[in-house]
Order: structure tokens, then sequence, then C-alpha cells
């Protein structure tokens, strides 16, 4: 009798633990109110939550949906709030077989700070994080994370650097004249190794944990803000790390891109232009995937494309952030970028937005922007795009021999298909990134190449671009992703030589830092060489002459990319400079009394302000 009365209140018990309802997450955790996107799909998560029944008020918080998942551990619940409900904390109900779980689902007061965007007065300084500087040493490890190994002595590990050492350092790009600082991706990546770069996210709500807090990047927001500094966020949509949480416990099968055997895209950009292209090309390139350990996002699913809508708009909203750099643009589905683009500056007009465009032509970049003329049927509304064209021309400009094409020809010829774009000011330009050779070995450690490519960067036109240590002469190839990203010195307080200071800087590092600091303070101070008009001529005899100019001020620039001294008549410029007698140069403050002819040497240029008669 004792053994029946104990299996009846052993089952009683086992029933009633195995039918409590319980919410372990709701992406997004939290809303705010009075915002124009203001339905939205909560992914909630739980044991067993689908067989729950949701209810709420219905007043402040609108039930619209539930949908049922595949995964019984999951429910999307579409939401209304409406106009009239305010800031506060707002019940949902979950339910079943007697038993329920009220969780309060909090919508905050907006913070109400404008984006700044994101323009051709600006100067880019783009950093990898871990990096950069360690500025709390806590967070250099957490045993906790799947990354088992840290070493500043590996290249494929964690470093240490973090966002404390970004704020640290915020004066250091005060002096370079720096206007937005751009980090790649700050998501979590819990990934068991090479995570340090961002590009595999495991949490799309978390910052990680080795590089702060989210609190902490609010406060790196608004400290930068403080120094007159944007920030821009990286985001990542193509693919994510395979630990992410809804990868190890997915809610549909849906949501990743599946094959049969393991399929890489075949990174062929061309197949979603080329009109003759085969179905399967195309599919390979847009599905699939980025590494074994990237799975690719199934952005035409409809839990994937407004999660990743809605996590954007919530870390927007959240930090406060001047702009987004859209990873990998041409890759995920094209619908779901333009869906994305029209939703996210529909909340916030002023917000920058450039993609990342890594493709092979100056049509397949124009091809992603908006109203390019180039038929792409999704009509995209992205404003701008990384210009590797451009980069590809300069870096022809600097490594080649003149020739029809090549040389300083081929800056030339790139920037006449500037055509294909409504607005080609609103690309981001630059001499080296995260994931090419950087600029000074391009130039074989050539000093006066380098000065060339940062005088043509920050004189023509476009959102000019500087990666993390062309001011200190960082060099290296890009034959291994990590021999472009060691850490900036300095920003570890065990190193033996710290390049913040401009007294440890070796006098070559001194003349690069002051040349980029000089020019760049000029462009600042002089919209001629932030939204001015272009003009440029046909290069002759490895000489290449371009003028901006507008109602106020005409800046000539010359660059002799010959080894030789050249004299340079003006003759030919007459067009511009008749109304010109004197001119001064921007660099040395020369002054120059008579426009006729000037002496230039070899493998330089020459920035000059001209004077009216």
């Amino acid at each position: 009798m004792k053994l029946f009365i104990f299996s009846i209140l052993f089952l009683f018990i086992y029933n009633c633990f195995s039918q409590t309802v319980f919410v372990d997450r709701i992406d997004p955790p939290f809303w705010w109110a009075d915002m124009k996107t203001n339905k939205i799909k909560l992914l909630i998560h739980g044991k067993n939550i689908n067989d729950c029944s949701v209810k709420t008020d219905q007043k402040n918080i609108k039930i619209l949906k539930v949908d049922k998942l595949e995964s019984p551990d999951y429910l999307m619940v579409s939401i209304e709030i409406p106009k009239t409900t305010k800031a506060g904390k707002y019940s949902i109900t979950f339910s079943k077989n007697n038993d329920g779980y009220l969780y309060q689902f909090e919508l905050k007061d907006r913070i109400k700070t404008a984006s700044k965007g994101l323009s051709s007065a600006d100067l880019i300084y783009l950093l990898i994080p871990d990096r950069f500087a360690n500025g709390d040493t806590t967070n250099d490890f957490i045993p906790s994370m799947a990354e088992k190994y840290f070493s500043r002595d590996s290249a494929m590990s964690r470093h240490g650097g973090d966002i404390q050492g970004i704020i640290n350092h915020l004066d250091y790009f005060k002096n370079l004249n720096v206007t937005a600082l751009w980090l790649t991706p700050v998501w979590e990546n819990n990934q068991p190794k090479a995570s340090y770069h961002g590009y595999a996210p495991t949490d799309h709500y978390r910052v990680d944990a080795r590089l702060g807090t989210t609190e902490k990047y609010c406060e790196l927001v608004q400290k930068a803000h403080q120094k007159g500094l944007k920030i821009i966020m990286d985001l990542v949509f193509n693919h994510v790390g395979n630990n992410h949480w809804l990868i190890t416990e997915p809610p549909s099968k849906n949501i990743i891109h599946n094959f049969s055997l393991f399929t890489m895209s075949n990174f062929k950009d061309a197949t979603l232009l080329d009109p003759y292209a085969s179905q399967f090309d195309k599919t390979i390139f847009s599905n699939g995937w980025f590494d074994t350990h990237m799975p690719d996002l199934n952005q035409q699913d409809s839990l994937v494309s407004s999660y990743l809508i809605q996590n954007s708009i919530w870390w927007i909203e959240l930090t406060g952030v001047d702009a987004i750099r859209l990873d990998t643009y041409a890759y995920p589905d094209q619908q779901f970028m333009a869906n994305w683009t029209k939703a996210v500056l529909n909340e916030y007009p002023n917000l920058g937005l450039f993609g990342e465009t890594w493709v092979s032509s100056v049509a397949n970049q124009a091809y992603y922007s908006i109203n390019s003329g180039l038929k792409n049927p999704v009509k995209p509304l992205l404003p701008g795009i990384t210009d590797f064209q451009l980069y590809n021309a300069i870096s022809n400009a600097l490594t080649k021999d003149f020739g029809w094409t090549d040389g300083v020809a081929a800056i030339y010829y790139c920037l006449t298909n500037d055509y294909l774009y409504e607005n080609a000011f609103r690309n981001v330009i630059f001499l080296d990134n995260h994931d090419v050779s950087r600029i000074f070995s391009v130039v074989n450690e050539d000093v006066e190449k380098l000065k060339m490519g940062i005088a043509f960067l920050l004189t023509t036109r476009g959102i000019p671009c500087l990666y993390y240590g062309t001011e200190i002469l960082m060099k290296n190839f890009a034959n291994k992703h990590e021999n472009v990203r060691r850490d900036f010195p300095g920003g570890w307080t065990t190193d033996k030589i710290d390049k913040f200071n401009s007294d440890k800087q070796t006098e070559i590092e001194k003349d690069i830092f002051y040349y980029i600091s000089k020019l760049s303070a000029y462009r600042k101070n002089n919209p001629v060489l932030q939204t001015g008009k272009l003009m440029q001529f046909v290069p002759k005899d490895g000489i290449y002459v371009y003028f901006r100019y507008n109602s106020d001020k005409t800046v000539m620039v010359i660059m002799n990319q010959n080894i030789d001294k050249k004299i340079i008549t003006f003759e030919p410029y007459y067009e511009v400079l008749r109304s010109f007698s004197q001119a001064y140069e921007i660099i040395s403050g020369k002054k120059i009394s008579e426009l006729k002819q000037i002496s230039l040497a070899g493998k330089s240029v020459q920035i000059l302000e001209l004077i009216k008669q």
C-alpha cells in the first residue's frame, strides 16, 4: 500500500514538474513605446512552450498571431503596440493544463538621440577591437566560453583588446582628425577558435563578454559623441557561427540553407547580373556557406527576416549608433536586403548605410546601390558601397608603370564609371582594410608612394577610410588574414613600445602621422574636399591632374607617378585655371606666385589651393 501511495505521489510530482510553464528567453528582450515599428514578432523559447496559449490585456499589447514552430520549444508571437501605449512593463501570460507563466515585457521610453549619419565630410577609422587596445584585463579570458586558448602569441586566438581600450584612446582619433569609428562586429562570437574578428556571431542580442558588455558599448557611443566622433556598427546577415544558439537549438530546419552534402558558395557575384547565368550557379552563390563553421542564413524564411530586421532596429535604438556597415552585402537574399534597408530607413531616415561589395567590376558594385539604372529587379535602396574597384585602381596606380589603362590611368578610368551611381560621393573609399594586404607592404614600404595614396584618398570623391595602423606604418600581406590584423603596438601595458605616444614613434612614422593629420585637418575644415565637384583630366606621361571645386574654393591635385622629377605646364588646365593667378601648397604652405609651370618630384603629389586674380 505504501509503495502504491509513493508511486502515485511520484507521478503527481513528476507531472506537475513536467507541465510547469517557463519562458527562458524572448527576442527581442524589450522594445520601445512610440516607435514607427510597432508590430514585432517575439521569438519565445522555453521547454515545450509551443503547447501554450498566449494572452495579454490586448489594450497595451495586442496579440495578432501565435505561430507554432517545428521545435516544441519555440513560439513566434506577433504583437502590436498601440501608439497610445506608454513605457512600462506589461504582462504576457503563457498557460497550459492549468499552469501558467507571467512574463513582464518592458517597453522603454525612447532615447531620441538622432543619428548623425555618414557623409563625404567624414573620415572613417576602421579597427578590430580585439587587436587595438586592452583597457580591461579582467575580461581577457572567460572560462565559460568555448575558446579555451588565450595568447597574444597566437595569430588566431583572442588577444584581449576590448571596448574600454577604444574608449581610452578617443583623443588619439581626434589627433588624426578622424570623425567616425568603424568597429568590426561586437556581437558575441562564442566559437571554439578564431572568434576574435566578430564575423561568426553566436548571439545577436549580446556583446561578446571578452569585449565588454552592452552597457560598455553604449558608453562608447556616448563618449565618442561627446568627442565629436561617430560610431559605425558592423552587421552580418549572411551567416552565423555554428555555435549560435539558434543553430544548436533550431526553431526550424528552414532557418539555414541545407544541402545533402556540405556546399560552399562559389563566390561568383556576377551570377546575379549575368543574363546567361544558370539558376544552379545563382543558388550556389547565394545559398552556399562561407565556411564549414558558418551556416548560411535563409533570409527568405519569415522568422529569419523578421528576427534580423528587428535586431538591427533594436541595436540602433538602444545605442544611438550613427551608421551601419553591412557585411558581405551581395550574398544574402537581395529582396531581404531591400526590405531591411526600407525598414531601417523608415525608422531612422538619417542613418548612414554602406554595404560591402567585394565584387568583380564597377557595374557589379553599382548594381547593389540605389537608382543605378542597372535593372536590379529588387530596386535596392542602399546609399553607398565599399568601393573595391577604386581600391584596385589605387593599388594599380601605385605599383604599375603608366600605360593606357595602368598606373594613374587606372584611377581615371575607374572614376569615369561614376555615372553608374546615383551619388558616388557616398561610396566608402580606402587604401586597405582587414581583408587585404596593408598598403605600406603593397607599395614595397615606399614612404613616398604611401603619401601619394594618402593624398589621393583624402582629396578625391567619397568617404575616406583609414585602416588602423596605417598612420604608424603597420605592414604585412594578406596571404593569411591574421597577418594584417596584428596588435596595435602600445595597446597593451606590457608592450615595450607605445605607438600611441608620439615620442615613441620613429621619425618616418611621425612624418606619416603628421602628413595624415595635416591633410585631414584641411579636409575637415574645407568643404571643397568633402562635397566639392570633381573634374579630372586624361592622364599623360604618368601625370594625373584633377580639381575639386565649389563656389568658394578650388583645389588642384597633381600626381606624378614617375620616378623622375617632372616639369608640369599649366596650359592644358586653363579651362579651370583661367580665373586664378596664384596658389599655395596645402602641406608645406609654400606660395606659388605664377601659374605657368611647376616642378614636381618623382613619386609625389602637389595639392594646391588656388587664389583668384
